[in-house]
């Protein structure tokens, strides 16, 4: 008798792929990657291994042969590419069109928000005078993105007055960057919800999750948000519909923000997230083994939280350069504490892992996850 094993090949060898594949192992699921570098963290653990670059169409199409369903742990990848593998009977989840959008923001704010999805007043820039128009119109400070790339920060650009603008518009105009610009909102939180979705259609919706940014760096995590119940059930609201209206398959996070008690969508990534970490020991199907149910057209799992509260704080590289693996027991001392390293090489200020912890109140679970990390990384790299 034969053996079925499904094969997902996966896009891009870092941090999400490596816990996918934890995911995978329970599943017998087998994970075929590509990944930049040999080294990296999931090439470490996986041992089916394609080295080449995400935008190399030959390494791509060796993966997508060798697979049943292609997915990815990043968006570097061409959708004009991943359009011609589904046209040649590839199986892309999430698909070219969803990658697509994923990669623009000024799509994302166009489309999404003509289909009845809040969003902060924008404007595509084409020239300088469209960005002090803006500003002429709404005010500074005013928020510049850039269209295409950019995460933990980078890509985006609080301008305070013209001349800030002008300097920016010449930086960007020599490189050729395309912006959007959008109103500063006044934040009272970031949250982000994650749905998973099948083809059929069935979603699973996780619990709406607060995130704490500093400098554009998710460092800090609470689940359940801290936010009121109608506000909840608005985000979800918001999130589902979204992933009805891109027609979502795999995990879809979407990110958002709470401005004078409204909500409206900052933007989306079409894959397991940061923001999703703490359902690894916080909900009763993580978001990687829910992204592979997904993506193999699956049932979904239950998304509800194993305990009352979960907090997750991320581990920076330490300020002095050290390896925070070397202090991993007084991490582990404080109880409940759940560690997880990326296998990345320490420098400072690189996100290298992060630390979950499970308990009765948030601020409980996240005193005790902010203890793990300050052990780990030292006080000055955790907060």
């Amino acid at each position: 008798m034969t053996r079925h094993q499904p094969t997902v090949g996966v896009v891009g060898a870092g941090q999400l792929a490596r816990m996918m594949a934890q995911a995978a192992i329970p599943l017998d699921i087998h994970l075929l990657l590509l990944a930049a570098d040999a080294d990296d963290g999931a090439a470490q653990v996986c041992p089916d291994v394609v080295v080449g670059a995400p935008d190399d169409p030959a390494s791509i199409r060796e993966v997508a042969a060798r697979s049943d369903v292609l997915t990815f742990d990043h968006e570097l990848v061409d959708p004009a590419l991943l359009a011609a593998l589904e046209a040649g009977g590839v199986i892309v989840r999430p698909s070219a069109a969803e990658m697509a959008l994923a990669q623009n923001k000024r799509r994302q704010r166009a489309e999404l928000g003509a289909a009845g999805i809040p969003v902060p007043p924008f404007r595509d820039v084409d020239t300088l005078d469209d960005l002090l128009d803006f500003a002429g119109e709404h005010g500074w400070p005013v928020i510049a993105k850039a269209a295409r790339g950019g995460y933990d920060g980078r890509g985006v650009w609080r301008l305070e007055s013209e001349a800030e603008a002008r300097a920016l518009w010449s930086d960007v105009a020599d490189r050729g960057l395309k912006l959007l610009v959008e109103t500063c909102l006044e934040l009272d939180q970031e949250v982000a919800v994650l749905v998973a979705r099948r083809p059929s259609g069935e979603t699973a919706v996780y619990p709406v999750v607060e995130t704490v940014q500093r400098d554009g760096i998710l460092h800090e995590l609470i689940v359940p948000a801290r936010i009121s119940n109608d506000q909840r059930d608005e985000a979800v609201r918001i999130a589902t519909a979204i992933a009805e209206q891109i027609d979502a398959v795999g995990i879809l996070a979407v990110e958002l923000f709470v401005s004078n008690g409204k909500i409206s969508m900052n933007e989306i990534a079409p894959r397991p997230h940061n923001s999703g970490h703490w359902s690894i020991e916080g909900a009763v199907t993580s978001q990687f083994e829910q992204h592979l149910r997904a993506v193999l057209d699956l049932p979904l799992g239950a998304t509800a939280m194993t305990g009352p509260a979960a907090a997750t704080v991320n581990l920076l590289g330490s300020p002095d350069g050290s390896d925070p693996r070397t202090r991993l027991g007084a991490g582990l001392s404080v109880p409940g504490a759940h560690i997880h390293f990326y296998g990345k090489m320490a420098r400072p200020g690189r996100k290298i892992g992060h630390v979950t912890v499970v308990a009765a109140t948030p601020d409980e679970a996240l005193a005790r996850a902010r203890d793990a990390a300050e052990q780990l990384i030292g006080e000055a790299g955790s907060k």
